[in-house]
């Protein structure tokens, strides 16, 4: 179980597991739980974000259950008491199977992701949406650069796109492009050599103006590697850099589902990529 932020993993803990987040959940926090679930006749497993040891105050419930072909139950209880239950008509997991299961912390709601893992291919599901089109994944060591792909149904409100990989030692710059035909409705630029990270839009090849603003130093490390998480909602892009929020990026071309290319280049190595 690893945390964005400066807070040690919890390394192979035996289940059932409690452990302290220090600091409490705060807006833009990521908590990623690495696991596999067992092939044997157990129907149902649970991650509980919750006040106290007790067990009587859970913020958030978050329970796969294999039954009746499997869903997900998510819920909160308050003092001892279980509010309505949201169920998820999908299981994302598989009996025997490893998994990633990614939470960003927001101020109105949590959003998960899952990352189910089998031999030649996997699955996602974002779990604040049911999405019309299931993610592509692309497990590979490294990918040939510049990288290009095709977005499935292209973009949506809570449709995830996914990438990690490593920073060069002596990089200048890389990119991330979202396009929309000869358009890029969404380019985004790190830049070492200017300790910014550029965000823009490229419409008949003209580019309009530069949002470069950041709430924190860059994110970005030479040397080192990272996971870039785009949250896609109804006015906007929201982009996480290992776990932490740092901008939002309003929509200028607004014709999402014709959104559905991604373009990545430049300087780092790419390890893996979910659209």
């Amino acid at each position: 179980m690893a945390f964005s932020g400066s807070q040690a993993p919890y390394l192979s803990p035996a289940v059932p597991f409690s452990g302290t987040i220090q600091g409490g959940l705060q807006d833009g926090f990521q908590i990623t739980v690495n696991g596999a679930v067992l092939s044997s006749s157990g129907t149902r497993f649970a991650v509980d974000f919750q006040t106290g040891f007790s067990g009587n105050d859970i913020a958030f419930h978050f329970n796969p259950r294999f039954e009746d072909g499997g869903y997900v139950v998510c819920n909160t209880r308050q003092k001892g008491r279980w509010g309505p239950e949201e169920r998820k008509m999908h299981m994302p997991f598989q009996k025997g199977m490893p998994f990633d299961l990614c939470f960003l912390v927001q101020s109105s709601d949590f959003k998960t992701q899952t990352v189910i893992h089998t031999v030649q291919s996997a699955s996602g599901q974002m779990f604040s949406q049911t999405p019309a089109i299931p993610p592509m994944m692309y497990p590979h060591p490294a990918y040939p650069m510049p990288f290009i792909t095709t977005i499935p149904g292209g973009l949506y409100p809570s449709k995830s796109i996914i990438l990690s990989g490593t920073v060069l030692p002596s990089a200048q710059r890389f990119h991330i492009n979202l396009c929309s035909g000869s358009h890029i409705a969404f380019h985004m630029n790190p830049r070492f050599d200017e300790n910014a990270v550029v965000r823009n839009t490229q419409i008949n090849n003209s580019w309009g103006s530069e949002e470069r603003s950041l709430p924190r130093k860059m994110p970005f490390v030479r040397g080192q590697s990272f996971s870039v998480w785009i949250l896609c909602e109804a006015h906007c892009l929201k982009v996480a850099v290992d776990g932490q929020h740092v901008f939002e990026y309003y929509h200028r071309l607004r014709n999402l589902p014709t959104i559905n290319k991604l373009e990545v280049g430049g300087d780092i190595q790419l390890t893996h990529v979910q659209t």
